[in-house]
């Protein structure tokens, strides 16, 4: 009996598995994709050791070496307080890297909650609910961002608050598109007839099998969240002088283009290469777990 309930697990485990794994095989043969997660693997690296090997600390000022081009020494040159540009970058990584994670996160867990509710109870909850959403969403998400962090006060924590708020409807209506494809699925109206609880219904059958896109719609949003961040951040909004969060850095260094590009290229190069990875790598999950964008 007890090597049958093994042999039975061990049956599931591949079960569950096995979709997973043909994702895996499928994001593999996508080359771009791999690319994709290679420059995302290797910010985060930057972000974990990068700070281990950086010239000099993140606001140590020598004002004897402003505005120092690119060279051996200064591999990205030096800014108008003679800071070294790269370490800043480094550590900008951690900031840019955390606030997209949380906040995403954040308004994952949000809006896969109010999807779900919306999505499976209908009616007036899915009104109101639904309601909520559109008028989030009838608002430019960088205006709406504007007007929260305006309301709480700038600062990167509130930037991310405001980063998470904008997202939610996303989520939210993607699990309700979910949810509502497959709650009149036969295993689910099959736990209803046994009497199986909703909340066990609901996160035991209904979110496991819509995390799919979920995953998708997430790794795309950590790169929007990163714009929005350096935007914010651009803006004065953000992350507060001296934090070297990168949009707050193109903000600082707009006045020297002309006499001292660099500091402004670097940042934005950053900024353009985090977004390019987690959007390849976005793609090349939503391609590898849709059946859809298979041959």
């Amino acid at each position: 009996m007890a090597d049958t309930t093994v042999k039975n697990d061990n049956i599931e485990m591949q079960k569950v598995a096995g979709p997973w794994k043909e994702a895996w095989r499928g994001f593999r043969k996508s080359k771009v994709a791999v690319v994709g997660m290679g420059i995302v693997i290797f910010f985060i690296l930057l972000a974990i050791i990068g700070p281990l090997f950086t010239l000099q600390g993140i606001n140590e000022q020598d004002m004897s070496q402003r505005f120092l081009p690119p060279s051996s020494t200064y591999w990205m040159g030096t800014d108008d307080f003679g800071r070294d540009i790269l370490s800043r970058i480094v550590y900008g990584a951690r900031i840019s890297l955390w606030v997209g994670f949380l906040a995403v996160i954040a308004s994952a867990i949000v809006g896969s909650f109010l999807g779900i509710l919306a999505g499976y109870y209908g009616r007036w909850v899915d009104t109101i609910i639904s309601r909520i959403f559109d008028i989030m969403l009838a608002f430019p998400s960088i205006l709406l961002a504007i007007a929260v962090v305006s309301v709480l006060g700038p600062s990167l924590r509130n930037a991310l608050i405001a980063i998470a708020i904008i997202n939610v409807p996303n989520f939210g209506r993607l699990i309700r598109s979910k949810v509502l494809s497959i709650k009149e699925d036969e295993y689910i109206m099959s736990a209803k007839a046994i009497g199986m609880q909703d909340s066990r219904i609901l996160f035991s059958h209904i979110l496991p099998n819509s995390m799919a896109p979920v995953i998708v719609q997430g790794t795309l949003a950590i790169a929007t969240a990163i714009i929005e961040a350096a935007a914010l951040g651009f803006l004065g909004l953000g992350a507060q002088a001296p934090t070297p969060e990168w949009g707050k850095m193109l903000a600082d260094s707009r006045s020297y283009l002309t006499n001292a590009p660099w500091t402004m290229i670097f940042p934005g190069l950053a900024i353009m290469l985090t977004v390019l990875g987690f959007n390849l790598m976005g793609d090349g999950l939503r391609d590898a777990l849709d059946p859809r964008m298979k041959s």
